[in-house]
């Protein structure tokens, strides 16, 4: 870990304690080879749980369709401790997946504050998932911590339903020294705008010992408030959902079991000045009788641990197939020539390429201010989220016509 290097760039920024980080230009050698707009297309990994909501009757079973969507769309975050590029002003990135049946286009559609747009839709006009992110960063010594502002929305359009949340946080430990790892705290809200349901999922911080990494509990009520049913599990691994009643029994039996074991020794504290450790994983989630799965991970591939901790999905993002070229934006990420070295292992071209592209961005935003010139964004424009009446980037449409003449050239 060259800790050198990023202490000298963190010194020379004068950071302290909750810093926002969003205009520090780190070494490319702590960047994965994917755009954040790649890594947010991500989301869509486990699609197969928006179409089986799509597919039943029961508005509380969808709702927990959607939960588990909410929660495997942040899965590929695990052991994720390269950063994505940066996106350029303009940039997009588009993927169609017939066999998963949708397509997605995205645009950075702000430099500061960094906004990244992104907008999917069913090929079959079953759904539409949409929102804008504003990936926060801030600087706590030892962590960096990313708030992902920004309001997800996906439309069952046969159902007639809406369902918005917000991501929970995510935060990076050990920048500094030692072994990098990575939680997911905070409280997800998902609510159901047509019907008035909602899930409330908390996210566990790891507390002190570590017992509730990466755990996840949560539970669905009607517009009344009545809790229909809860789901667990680890954002790591699966979700499970049972009936409340037998979930609190369990919790009853856990805790008379846990009294008549006899306490073992708390650890001693730390020094303030030693790494954060990553509590060891003891087990897998405890599965309550009578629970239905609602979502297991994918296993990802044997060498995954040398290629970024990327997914199977993760890993196909970047490719430029025959014929590609020719359909794509100009804009679009798989044509940003340093992330497409640093994928090739040639990291010196990489940071070469990576400091003219931001050379190139900061000169063009000059002209424009000479010129008195505002930037224009081109698929997506600013308005206001129908659902939640927040500010939003909505998706203007005709992207998928092709008609690229009037892109910006960033690259």
């Amino acid at each position: 870990m060259p800790v050198s290097l990023i202490s000298s760039h963190l010194c020379e920024s004068n950071l302290h304690s909750n810093l926002e980080l969003s205009k520090i230009t780190m070494p490319i050698v702590f960047n994965e080879p994917l755009s954040f707009l790649q890594r947010i297309t991500e989301y869509m990994e486990h699609t197969y749980l928006i179409n089986k909501a799509c597919l039943l009757s029961d508005s509380i079973e969808r709702m927990q369709a959607v939960a588990a969507f909410a929660v495997s769309a942040v899965a590929s975050q695990w052991d994720r401790t390269g950063k994505p590029f940066n996106p350029l002003l303009g940039e997009t990135y588009e993927l169609t997946r017939e066999d998963q049946g949708y397509r997605l286009i995205s645009e950075q559609v702000s430099h500061h504050p960094p906004v990244s747009a992104f907008h999917a839709e069913s090929l079959v006009g079953d759904f539409v998932f949409h929102g804008s992110i504003y990936p926060k960063l801030k600087f706590w010594g030892k962590s960096v911590e990313a708030e992902p502002k920004g309001t997800i929305t996906l439309e069952l359009l046969k159902h007639g339903e809406v369902y918005t949340w917000t991501n929970p946080f995510c935060c990076v430990h050990n920048v500094i020294l030692g072994k990098l790892w990575i939680e997911q705290y905070g409280t997800v809200e998902i609510l159901n705008h047509s019907t008035g349901d909602k899930c409330v999922l908390n996210f566990k911080p790891c507390g002190m010992f570590g017992k509730e990494l990466h755990r996840v509990e949560g539970y669905i009520q009607d517009k009344s408030k009545n809790k229909l049913c809860v789901i667990y599990g680890k954002w790591t691994e699966c979700m499970w959902s049972v009936d409340p009643q037998t979930y609190e029994s369990n919790k009853k039996a856990e805790k008379k079991a846990d009294s008549k074991k006899q306490k073992s020794p708390e650890p001693e504290g730390v020094d303030g000045d030693d790494a954060d450790n990553m509590p060891e994983v003891l087990e897998t989630v405890a599965v309550i009788p009578g629970s239905t799965l609602l979502w297991r991970i994918s296993s990802r591939p044997q060498h995954s641990a040398q290629m970024y901790n990327f997914t199977n999905f993760a890993m196909s993002l970047n490719e430029l197939e025959p014929g590609m070229q020719a359909t794509l934006a100009p804009t679009d990420c798989r044509l940003r020539p340093d992330i497409r070295a640093m994928e090739n292992g040639d990291m010196d071209q990489a940071s070469r390429e990576k400091a003219r592209l931001e050379e190139k961005q900061r000169s063009a935003r000059k002209d424009r201010s000479k010129d008195e010139e505002e930037w224009s964004t081109r698929w997506f424009q600013s308005g206001t989220n129908p659902y939640t009446s927040s500010q939003d980037w909505l998706y203007k449409g005709g992207y998928f016509d092709r008609k690229y003449s009037d892109l910006p050239d960033i690259y």
